[in-house]
């Protein structure tokens, strides 16, 4: 276990076996290797994905599939051999999410760029999609934003 101080959670206890390692940082975050993933709250779809190294960064995660089942893309050759991927079924997808001025209600999910953790070695990367239709702004609650009529 190793101790790890954050500002939103305060001092923690992190499982070694559960560090999330991103090679070659993420995007605009380059010299951040380690994260842990944290719930939200029990049975909530969100997560916090928590820095080891930088008490203040932690990123809002969702699985984008619970908000948007129509989802799909490929992951390529190089990524796959990358991670260390060889059980599809133990590779997690998670969105980033922004809330624009703290209204959850306006909350949107970075489908263009998933994260990709390949929770068999803990092996993670955010992945760019090429030629893609999808967005980093994709409204989580687009219903929520229109005006009510009547």
């Amino acid at each position: 276990m190793r101790k790890v101080n954050t500002s939103r959670f305060g001092e923690i206890e992190v499982d070694e076996k559960k560090i999330v390692h991103f090679k070659d940082g993420i995007p605009a975050f380059e010299d951040e290797h380690e994260f842990i993933i944290l719930p939200y709250e029990d049975d909530s779809p969100y997560y916090f994905m928590q820095s080891l190294k930088s008490p203040d960064l932690a990123f809002l995660l969702t699985i984008p599939f619970l908000f948007f089942q129509d989802y799909t893309f490929e992951i390529d050759d190089e990524t796959v051999k990358e991670l260390g991927i060889s059980d599809q079924d133990k590779v997690f997808y998670y969105s980033m999410i922004t809330i624009p001025n703290g209204s959850v209600r306006y909350m949107t999910a970075n489908l263009v760029a998933p994260i990709v953790l390949n929770a068999l070695n803990m092996q993670a990367k955010q992945v760019v999609l090429e030629k893609s239709n999808y967005t980093t702004k994709h409204r989580l609650f687009p219903e929520s934003a229109k005006k009510k009529e009547g």
